[in-house]
């Protein structure tokens, strides 16, 4: 495994030649976490107040919300549709995973054969969805009849693979001590991220009405996490440290959760910014072109 490079003595009294006075950098963070904090309070804070009202806004900015195509427990339609519940629950079981087994420093992609596994697992839910699709539109020919069950299987499948490959780039982006090692290391590891896959979909398939709110709120989690991860590693990589002198965004900076929590807080906020913009332009044309979603 090989792990970051060191920086050469001229590159390092460049680096800080570029940088901001102390004051101004201390200043730049707190106005981060301020915003930041701003943000993500004003969502969970604001009204409505109701639990699932709030998931369900969560939901849709990346969800139709069809209810024939969604489960329902208790009475209620959970947040996402079966396609979108698998694929968040799906990457909430493997970040979740990947975290236990200590794969925080690991910044390298699938070997090859578990790579082209998981783009199969991707390309199932694609002819699932284009099969369903063709459902919409009457006399059009499909393969067969969508059921919800494949629906959130093929989400499921296509969430683990996310989540092992968006991982690693974000442990790269992340990490001063990333090192160049597999997210998923094997085919057994592959299974039992997929064996924990099945037994949560069994668990939605049941429908039991306690599991109402912690499978509605665990969904738009798995939201949120995919959302921040990427804002993150996307904030982390675009913006030119060297160049622009910003102290939040130097590339593989931090070396503990404690110093890594500034940039996903950014990542976070940026993620219901972005729930919020897509809320309200989906609702605008939707709802201006008379559509039901």
């Amino acid at each position: 495994m090989i792990g970051r490079g060191t920086y050469n003595a001229e590159a390092s009294i460049n680096l800080t030649a570029k940088r901001l006075p102390p004051h101004v950098r201390r200043w730049f963070l707190r106005a981060a976490v301020i915003v930041s904090f701003v943000i993500i309070g004003a969502f969970l804070l604001a009204p409505p107040w109701r639990v699932l009202v709030k998931t369900r806004l969560i939901g849709y900015a990346v969800c139709h919300q069809l209810p024939d195509r969604s489960f329902h427990v208790a009475g209620e339609q959970l947040p996402l549709c079966a396609r979108c519940s698998g694929t968040f629950m799906g990457a909430i079981v493997g970040f979740t995973m990947l975290t236990l087994w200590g794969r925080r420093r690991a910044a390298g992609l699938p070997p090859t054969a578990v790579a082209v596994t998981l783009v199969c697992f991707v390309a199932a839910m694609g002819v699932d969805g284009i099969n369903s699709y063709l459902t919409f539109f009457r006399g059009l020919p499909h393969l067969y009849q969508p059921q919800n069950w494949l629906r959130l299987t093929t989400g499921m499948l296509t969430g683990i693979a996310l989540s092992s490959i968006v991982y690693p780039v974000l442990s790269y982006s992340l990490w001063r001590d990333a090192v160049t090692a597999p997210s998923v290391r094997n085919f057994k590891e592959l299974g039992m991220m997929l064996a924990v896959g099945v037994a949560v979909i069994v668990v939605i398939l049941l429908e039991l009405p306690p599991l109402l709110y912690p499978l509605a709120i665990l969904s738009v989690l798995g939201v949120l996490t995919l959302l921040t991860a990427l804002n993150t590693s996307l904030l982390l990589n675009l913006v030119d440290y060297q160049a622009t002198a910003i102290p939040l965004a130097e590339t593989g900076d931090y070396r503990n959760w404690r110093r890594a929590a500034l940039p996903l807080v950014v990542g976070l906020a940026a993620s219901f910014v972005e729930i919020g913009a897509i809320d309200v332009l989906r609702y605008v044309i939707t709802r201006g072109a008379g559509l039901p979603l």
